[in-house]
Parts: structure tokens; C-alpha cells; sequence
């Protein structure tokens, strides 16, 4: 009897390794926390699975879309459903670095400077619109976001461990915005795109809120130590030396594709592997599979790739570029996991 490849290709071994002690209570936290955000949005289960991502990560979260489509409200469900602190800032060409990371201001009582949080100083914070503000803005939180913490004056504050940014981003009006550099957009684990819903799910989400706004009824699922350990839960998800070695191959295949000026940097393949954990923690699964790195490859691979310009004239997209990757670049197979 002949194999069927597309479950071969699946399957990342002849058998699988056991769960890690605890493991099923740590995917019942994380669905539950999954299940809680979509009270609130309708329709998009895999942007919301998504969406977690960067958190389960100790990553970033950067939702590229046009108005309307819920950019801002899965940002806020996420953060409510943590029950942590959140901050949101509107970027404005007229925003200065220190009003994102905060300053040393004189105190006439005590006759010494005395520092100001910024609205960094959060668990979650919704960088609404990161595009309108300028480079010299945005670059203040490179820092917040690689180190999570914050140097003014020569003084090092430390940000809380359970610090997420949500930056948002309208790729369609570029009047008045300042697109993100590189290396602002290599620090965000994962781009995400909610896409319009469905007309059922339109009608659905106007029903939802024809007299109150659900967001207001919805209440945390998570305290901040059920994070830390989904955190921890996803970095015992097995990662067998055949799927590392198979995101290098992806990786390196984004830098030498012949539409692409700028491929995917180490940090992009760390992401594809400690994102790949992530989702299959969230899918219930203690071990990687390829389908896993997969599902994830677009989001953590889709922003860092810069097209070239003939390539981009000729109506190439990255979405595109990814597809032509993961079709040409091989699979592994039938690989033993405790090898």
C-alpha cells in the first residue's frame, strides 16, 4: 500500500516523545484564554490563536490592516482577558521619545530629579498607528522591546516580565507616515492580518453589539503566573533537530529567492521555532511538526522580507514569495524524535 505523503509530511516522527509533566493543565490555561478572546471577536479563530502567539512567546505584535476590521479591539480583548495593566498611546508625528519611555523631572520638595513612568510601564501596550509618528519616536522602543527595559539619563528601569506590545499599522493611507524601519520590524515576533469578515459574520458582530459592546462584559481569564507558565510550557514543546534544521533551510531560502533583496535574519528563524512551540502548545500538541512551522511561517517571515522593486512592480507580494518557499524548500519525514 502506497504511503500518502501529505501525512507523512505531517508527522514529524515514527512515534512522538511523552508530554512533560503538567503539560495538559497548561493547555487547558492557554485554550481557556484563547476561548475568552473570542467572546469578543467573531469569526477570526486562527487571527486570535495567532495573536497570542507573541505572548506565549515573550515576543511582540505587529497587526497590519485596513481601519475597521477589529485591529484595535483584539488588541484590548487580549489585554482584558490578562487581567494585567494596559496603555494605550496614539503615535502623532508630534510624539517625542520621552512620552513613550517617560523622563527625570526636578522635585522641588526632596531638591532632586525623580523619574517619570512612561506608558511603557504596562503589560500590555497598544501602539496605536506606529506609522505616523517619526523614526526618532519609534526608535524608542527598540530597547523596551529586545531588553524590556528602559535607560533615561543613565539610569536602567527595569519593565515588567509580562510586557507586550501591540503596534497597528494602516498599510493603505501613507500620507503623513514614516514606514518602519527594518530593524523596528525585526524586533516584532509576528505580523498579523485579520482580513473583512464574512456577511453572516458582519451581521453577527452587529448583533453582538446592537445595545452593549462586549468588551465591556469581558473579565480576565489569566493572572500573571498562568502566563509564566504557558511560557514555560512552550519552551518543553519538542523541537526535534529535523525542524530546526528545516527553518534554517526556510530562513535562508527567503534570503536567496530571487525576488527578495532582504531575506528573514537569525532572529527570524529563533522566531519561526519558539512560534512554532507556541502554536502547537495551543493545539495541544508537546512536539513540533512541520505543519506547525507552517501555519506560523507568514506571520513571523511575511515583515521581514523586503521585495525588490522591479519584483514589487511586477505585483509580487511576500505572501507570495512565502508560498513559492515552503512549496520548494523539503520537508522532513518519518524522522525519529529521540534521536
Amino acid at each position: 500500500m502506497t504511503p500518502d505523503p501529505v501525512a507523512a509530511a505531517s508527522a514529524p516522527a515514527t512515534k512522538a516523545p511523552p508530554p512533560p509533566e503538567g503539560f495538559e493543565a497548561t493547555v487547558r490555561k492557554a485554550r481557556a484564554l484563547e476561548e475568552n478572546i473570542r467572546t469578543v471577536i467573531v469569526g477570526k479563530q486562527e487571527a486570535v490563536r495567532m495573536a497570542l502567539i507573541p505572548l506565549l512567546c515573550r515576543g511582540h505584535l505587529l497587526i497590519e490592516d485596513v481601519p475597521g476590521v477589529g485591529k484595535t479591539t483584539l488588541a484590548k480583548a487580549l489585554a482584558r482577558s490578562l487581567g494585567g495593566e494596559f496603555k494605550r498611546v496614539q503615535f502623532t508625528p508630534d510624539l517625542l521619545p520621552l512620552d513613550i519611555t517617560g523622563t527625570s523631572m526636578f522635585n522641588q520638595k526632596v531638591q532632586d530629579f525623580e523619574f517619570r513612568q512612561g506608558p511603557v510601564f504596562t503589560n500590555v501596550l497598544l501602539a496605536d498607528e506606529i506609522n505616523r509618528a517619526t523614526p526618532r519616536t519609534q526608535s524608542a522602543l527598540l530597547e523596551c522591546m529586545e531588553e524590556f527595559q528602559v535607560s533615561v539619563d543613565g539610569r536602567t528601569h527595569k519593565l515588567s516580565d509580562i510586557f507586550l506590545v501591540i503596534a497597528t499599522l494602516n498599510p493603505v493611507e501613507q500620507t503623513g507616515t514614516f514606514p518602519l524601519p527594518e530593524t523596528q520590524l525585526d524586533r516584532f515576533l509576528m505580523r498579523l492580518r485579520i482580513g473583512y469578515p464574512t456577511e453572516a459574520e458582519e451581521v453577527q458582530i452587529f448583533d453582538r453589539q446592537a445595545l452593549t459592546n462586549p468588551l465591556d462584559a469581558l473579565k480576565p481569564a489569566s493572572t500573571a503566573d498562568d502566563i509564566r507558565e504557558m511560557r514555560a510550557g512552550v519552551q518543553k514543546v519538542f523541537v526535534h533537530a529535523s525542524i530546526k534544521e528545516y527553518c534554517a533551510r526556510l530562513t535562508r531560502a527567503t534570503r536567496v529567492h530571487p525576488d527578495v533583496v532582504l531575506g528573514a535574519s537569525p532572529r527570524g528563524t529563533l522566531s519561526l521555532i519558539r512560534a512554532s512551540q507556541a502554536h502547537a502548545l495551543l493545539a495541544g500538541q508537546s512536539f513540533v511538526t512541520p505543519d506547525h512551522v507552517k501555519k506560523v511561517a507568514g506571520g513571523v517571515f511575511g515583515h521581514r522580507i523586503i521585495l525588490k522593486p522591479q519584483a514589487a512592480l511586477r505585483g509580487v507580494t511576500d505572501e507570495a514569495v512565502l508560498r513559492d518557499v515552503l512549496a520548494k524548500v523539503d520537508v522532513p519525514v518519518g524522522v525519529d524524535p529521540h534521536v
